[in-house]
């Protein structure tokens, strides 16, 4: 375990914080070096020429070339700042997607994608009627892949797909998906939702071979307010700009506007200066830590997770994989005869703070027929303690409840 004490919420906390794949906790170095932007020199980026703006600039941008540096790309013109991983497949939807698909034109995501991986193409559909296709989730909750190539056709453009289940924690095996597609066209472009896996282990976006991924500060240590859209620069300035105004334009003239490379070009307006800063010094949390070391207490944690959850009469996991399957530190759980909320509040009295609900990913739970679950989540802060506070909670709620 990562020592509790580097994160402020959790010093002297009795709080099992079993949410970690909703948001992470954050550390003392990402919240000082976010204080010291605003407290110590702020102004706003890429236009002034005094020191306070230069040096901002410097930072911020800094931050491109260290995630540039973190997932393997080729360059940092190859790193879009959003808002968040939403806004980001959005982009994608709405500037690539409208750019380069017709009626017709087929996109293929799964049952176990989160919302925001599912109504971006959905408004894309409404729009300019292209068909979504869906990759079947089996019992064990992992993809249907003899399915997924039944699926694809010559009319298929995309596949956008989840790399770990924000709901199950089922890792997909994505290469192989990437593999399939490619090989029976190699112009399908592929999106990779990263948002939970960024966090928990090395990603190599080359490596991988997709063409757009996409992921979120708050889920890796960092701030709410920034996301990231990583994909090949050429791909980039090919496509229309998603938002118009300051910064990402050439000239502007009232009969025409020329616009700007990437990654300028999708970033209008000023952005979330000290939550880009406040991401770059979360990377470098997570660096001088190590994967390494990230993976073996998770690997650790998983495993007692399961364990505690295991032991518990009358507590089902939803789709909790297979013998072949990598599983993430993700379970979701229901207690058989006892709705999730009245779980949740029983836990919440006991100090442990778990999602109960759909997790935003309503197909998925209509798949396997709930409407919600209980679901928990580790993080480099996670001890033994904690779920072992879980089960005790758990037990209780059994308990009180039946």
């Amino acid at each position: 375990m990562h020592n509790k004490q580097d994160f402020p919420a959790l010093i002297n906390s009795d709080v099992a914080y079993l949410d970690s794949a909703s948001s992470t906790q954050k550390p003392a170095v990402v919240i000082e070096r976010m204080s010291h932007v605003m407290s110590a020199g702020y102004a706003n980026i890429h236009r002034g020429l005094y020191k306070w703006s230069q040096d901002l600039t410097l930072a911020y941008e800094a931050t491109r070339k260290n995630l540039a540096n973190f997932i393997n790309a080729y360059s940092e013109n190859e790193i879009i700042f959003t808002s968040n991983a939403t806004e980001s497949v959005n982009l994608v939807a709405q500037s690539w997607g409208r750019a380069n698909l017709c009626q017709g034109d087929e996109v293929i995501i799964s049952a176990m994608e989160h919302h925001a991986n599912i109504v971006p193409w959905q408004l894309l559909r409404d729009q300019i009627g292209i068909v979504l296709k869906i990759i079947p989730v089996m019992d064990d909750g992992t993809l249907d892949l003899n399915e997924f190539k039944a699926l694809l056709s010559a009319k298929t453009k995309m596949v956008s797909i989840v790399h770990i289940s924000n709901a199950t924690g089922v890792v997909n095996d994505i290469e192989t998906v990437i593999k399939t597609a490619k090989s029976y066209n190699k112009d399908i472009k592929i999106l990779i939702d990263a948002s939970q896996s960024i966090v928990h282990r090395p990603i190599d976006v080359h490596q991988i071979g997709c063409d757009f991924m996409v992921f979120t500060g708050h889920k890796m240590y960092g701030p709410t307010g920034v996301g990231v859209l990583w994909a090949h620069e050429d791909i980039l300035n090919s496509m229309p700009p998603y938002k118009g105004g300051g910064d990402m334009i050439d000239v502007v003239r009232f009969d025409e506007t020329t616009y700007k490379k990437a990654p300028a070009r999708f970033e209008a307006g000023t952005p979330a200066i000290a939550e880009v800063i406040g991401l770059g010094q979360a990377i470098d949390f997570i660096q001088a830590i190590g994967f390494d070391t990230i993976q073996s207490h998770e690997r650790e944690m998983t495993r007692y997770l399961k364990s505690c959850l295991d032991a518990i009469n009358g507590l089902e996991i939803l789709g909790a994989g297979n013998d072949n399957c990598e599983h993430a530190g993700i379970y979701s759980f229901n207690l058989t005869g006892i709705h999730t909320s009245d779980v949740a509040m029983v836990l919440d009295q006991m100090n442990v703070a778990v999602r109960t609900g759909h997790h935003c990913c309503m197909p998925l739970m209509q798949r396997f027929n709930v409407e919600g679950t209980i679901r928990a989540s580790i993080g480099l802060y996670t001890s033994k303690n904690d779920i072992d506070k879980l089960g005790q909670a758990l037990i209780k709620a059994q308990e009180m409840l039946l």
